[in-house]
């Protein structure tokens, strides 16, 4: 079993975030606050509450750099909290959404936030100094339903989004007098803002939890086809593969490595995916659970066949028939987890990560001495 370290701070969380050091973590407790946790000796002590919001807020973001928070909640607004002297002050973000924000995540550089939103709409954030608010431009008209999950590539400019028509979108970001030129690099094709570089019409069902790979080669996500997807070398020819899951369907995900992914979801226990040496995708085992998976045939590996054919890609089709199909596994979490925040990055490689869900629980995971799963990393 995995190391873990469980903190139960309200009765129902649904995000989390975690300061620079890692010594604060700060919540939303399903209401409009954001409540700010900082480590004591081995007490958690409540010394922030956030108050700007009038509705549930359902995204939350601390950044790395620049020591700033972002939240968006379904009040269709959004803010962005810096610490002065020992307050935090909010900062106007100009949305101009007419339905609720869902998601909100800080680009690499810190000079610009993306809001998925219930407008079929993504805001791309970024700070105009003359008027001290945080203004966006829209991508507009290419999603046919609510934007629930977006992510930021490594090299600032693309952004992946998931909506529930199903669909996963790649989009170039590049904003004039923002971005410079070394992120663009020498791809034209990232010139235009809102341009779409890429849909991906894998899950016939809701997509969530859109994540990069270190590199920016691969993409993860899931649906709600108890289905997680990855995609290799995403633009014009992109090769596609799916594993199915037997129980209930991921929420989120997280690369822990370049070739190792943890999903979280309505199944209250992390999952870990695992690439081999061919790039074949599959179902490693449980965490926490209290005993390791055999055998059995309970979950599928394959390339999506379909959607191989339709951008000319060669037929790569396996099976994975590794896993038990009693699955025995301790209760760490109680509810749907939600959330999945990286933890003590060392290089490329994250060995620690925390998870948040409706039970109210943070939960910290330490893969350190696992070493079956350190193998893949």
């Amino acid at each position: 079993m995995a190391a873990i370290s469980v903190h139960q701070f309200a009765p129902c969380i649904t995000c989390h975030a975690w300061s620079p050091d890692k010594s604060m973590v700060a919540f939303c407790p399903n209401n409009n606050e954001v409540h700010i946790y900082k480590l004591f000796e081995d007490k958690w002590e409540k010394v922030h509450t956030l108050q700007k919001h009038d509705q549930i807020i359902s995204g939350i973001d601390w950044s790395t750099r620049t020591n700033r928070i972002v939240t968006a909640s379904q009040d269709r607004n959004s803010y962005v909290w810096n610490l002065e002297g020992s307050e935090w002050v909010p900062t106007l973000v100009i949305l101009r959404l007419n339905r609720a924000a869902l998601c909100v995540q800080w680009s690499p550089k810190e000079n610009k936030f993306a809001v998925g939103s219930g407008a079929k709409t993504v805001c791309v954030c970024y700070y105009e100094q003359e008027n001290n608010w945080w203004v966006s431009k829209l991508i507009r008209k290419r999603h046919d339903s609510s934007v629930t999950s977006v992510s930021w590539h490594p090299n600032n400019i693309l952004l992946a989004t998931t909506s529930t028509d199903g669909k996963c979108r790649v989009f170039s970001t590049l904003i004039k007098g923002v971005d410079s030129k070394e992120s663009n690099g020498s791809t034209s094709s990232y010139s235009k803002f809102g341009e779409l570089i890429i849909q991906l019409d894998l899950s016939l069902s809701w997509a969530f939890g859109v994540k990069w790979s270190p590199s920016g080669n691969t993409l993860a996500y899931v649906g709600h086809n108890s289905m997680i997807y990855f995609v290799d070398d995403v633009g014009p020819s992109p090769l596609a593969q799916n594993v199915a899951c037997r129980d209930l369907p991921l929420r989120d995900v997280l690369f822990v490595s370049e070739r190792m992914v943890i999903g979280v979801g309505f199944d209250c226990t992390p999952m870990v995916f695992a690439a081999d040496d061919r790039g074949i995708w599959s179902f490693v085992r449980y965490l926490g659970e209290k005993k390791e998976t055999s055998s059995g045939s309970k979950y599928g590996s394959q390339f999506s066949e379909a959607f191989g054919k339709f951008y000319g890609q060669s037929k790569h089709g396996m099976n994975n028939d590794s896993v038990e199909s009693s699955k025995i596994r301790g209760g760490v979490h109680e509810n749907c987890i939600n959330c999945i925040m990286p933890l003590g990055e060392c290089g490329t490689l994250i060995r620690r990560f925390s998870t948040s869900g409706l039970d109210g629980r943070v939960v910290i995971w330490d893969l350190e001495g696992q070493q079956d799963l350190l193998d893949y990393m």
